[in-house]
């Protein structure tokens, strides 16, 4: 006798297993040799909140650039657990455009922006644009460089390319509004803090600035 329940994906135990074990490896391991980057895109849309889970975790383990529709539509998803593997997984899918050579060039401004070298950092970054201006965690990387140098202008400027070429940027469009902050531009840090709480309403530091600053903004 036959039932009509829907079968769960294989996905989901191998997910229960990494629950489990949190061995990292083995999941990224197994699922590989199961699913494309596709059937995982496609399964980050699943009904059951387990597989949706384990999809976008493993997206954010191995999927490139191609994900990065899927994760930020993730940040929106109905489960708080769902949005916060998407949240960690997109930001690892951000610096995995491109090709190896192009990705390990990002790998060094990053670095050098963590070491606190912006003024080289600048320097790399404004290199690589020339050669990748769709490459969006470049000018990402460079507006955080920018910032830490004052110089709030031009790292709102890149920040505005980052969210032009990758629209799921939050990142950039919080570091827009602390630049619009520095200069005192109150409504525009607004409505960049606005812009990332759409992209991602998870982020309470940013909730609290926006109730702050509309505060602000409609006792002017």
């Amino acid at each position: 006798m036959s039932s009509n329940k829907p079968r769960t994906p294989f996905l989901s135990v191998l997910y229960e297993l990494y629950l489990d074990s949190q061995d990292s490896a083995r999941f990224i391991s197994k699922v590989s040799k199961v699913y494309t980057l596709g059937t995982l895109q496609r399964l980050a849309r699943h009904d059951a909140r387990e597989v949706r889970r384990a999809a976008v975790l493993a997206l954010g383990f191995i999927g490139d650039y191609t994900a990065n529709h899927t994760l930020g539509c993730a940040l929106l998803d109905d489960d708080r657990t769902v949005r916060l593997i998407a949240e960690n997984g997109i930001r690892s899918v951000w610096t995995r455009a491109g090709n190896e050579t192009e990705r390990q060039e990002l790998g060094v401004i990053v670095r050098l922006n963590a070491a606190q070298q912006y003024e080289e950092a600048v320097r790399r970054a404004t290199e690589m644009v020339e050669r990748t201006p769709w490459f969006a965690e470049v000018w990402n990387q460079r507006a955080v460089a920018q910032f830490n140098l004052k110089r709030y202008a031009e790292a709102i400027r890149d920040g505005h390319q980052a969210l032009e070429i990758n629209p799921y940027h939050f990142v950039a469009a919080i570091s827009m509004g602390q630049a619009y902050l520095e200069l005192e531009n109150h409504v525009s840090a607004l409505e960049s803090f606005r812009r990332a709480l759409r992209l991602n309403p998870d982020l309470e530091g940013v909730r609290a600035q926006v109730v702050r600053l509309a505060r602000m903004v409609e006792d002017k």
